[in-house]
């Protein structure tokens, strides 16, 4: 059953009719600055960092990306947040690289504000428990990522299964990556390994368009919450909602349908935020996409409100008190 929320819908509706949403919002982040004792804890879940420049360069982006190739490193991503009150950052590797996870863990260790790493190996893969043994062993190493076609293929292999079980056991969380069509996969895996923490990544790439979401990703959502070890990214919003290459709708209120559906399924305990930048520049700036989920989680409790923002990155990613 859907429960409406009057308090914030009213405010959505009142700053789309007087125009003053970013005045508002923007003045609501410089009162998070670092000197204030009270400030709400932003942790972004979801960046990507990479340097095309490095000895053999990078499998992503490609070079004919305008946008995305070109060194993105921690300076770039503090200067850009720190004024909003992000205070750290959980990275994914999107390169295939083996070393890669290497060359990010390094990153971390001399740039303080990348506070995990999601790494990128492949279960079912005969070196996975050696390379697993061997990254993990850095408190660092948070997680994996894996795509919704390896997990597809994966589910019926018992080698794959297997080597998700020894994962863990390491307490450390699965991300998962995919479309609509992901959220009926990693409900089979919750039904099969009810004890692995299992992030989907960015709503599994729903279509943001101001509208009610599709009635069967709402029920995958509803479906995945049931298992109190799936939590969700409330991240890529900006990119789900862009169309033709054109900047997205800054209103909050276009993308709250899609947000209700996360939050009224998964609640204050296992929604995380994230950005996807740099790839959510495509789409909209950072301070525009915090605003859009400040609006969101502005009449929540504040207890809600600590968790979604960094309080679930701690306890899913089990990343270490700042």
């Amino acid at each position: 059953m859907f429960v409406e929320h009057p308090t914030r819908r009213q405010f959505l509706q009142s700053i789309a009719a007087h125009g003053v949403a970013a005045g508002l919002l923007t003045a609501g982040l410089r009162q998070t600055n670092a000197a204030d004792p009270e400030k709400l804890e932003i942790i972004d879940v979801h960046t990507h960092f990479y340097d095309p420049t490095r000895p053999g360069g990078v499998p992503w982006p490609g070079k004919d990306d305008k946008v995305l190739y070109r060194p993105v490193l921690p300076d770039e991503f503090r200067k850009l947040t720190e004024p909003l009150g992000v205070v750290g950052t959980v990275v994914v590797e999107a390169s295939n690289v083996l070393e890669d996870n290497q060359w990010l863990l390094d990153l971390a260790a001399k740039n303080p504000p990348l506070l995990g790493i999601v790494g990128h190996l492949t279960p079912g893969a005969a070196d996975f428990p050696k390379q697993l043994a061997r990254f993990a062993a850095n408190p660092l190493y948070r997680g994996i990522r894996i795509s919704s076609g390896l997990l597809k293929a994966g589910l019926n292999q018992p080698l794959f299964l297997n080597h998700l079980r020894v994962f863990a056991e390491r307490g450390l969380a699965l991300d998962v990556n995919g479309g609509p069509e992901l959220l009926p996969l990693v409900l089979d895996l919750a039904q099969t390994l009810p004890e692995m923490q299992v992030v989907v990544n960015h709503l599994s790439n729903v279509r943001i368009d101001g509208k009610a979401p599709p009635a069967e990703w709402r029920k995958g959502m509803e479906g995945l919450a049931k298992f109190p070890r799936v939590g969700c990214k409330v991240s890529a919003l900006v990119e789900s909602a862009s169309r033709d290459g054109k900047p997205s709708p800054s209103d909050p209120a276009y993308y709250a349908p899609t947000i209700d559906v996360a939050w009224q399924s998964f609640g204050a305990d296992r929604l995380l935020f994230g950005s996807n930048w740099p790839v959510s520049a495509r789409a909209g700036d950072y301070a525009t996409l915090l605003r859009i989920v400040q609006a969101y989680f502005q009449d929540k409790e504040p207890v809600a409100q600590k968790k979604f923002f960094a309080g679930n990155a701690r306890m899913i990613y089990g990343l270490k008190p700042s």
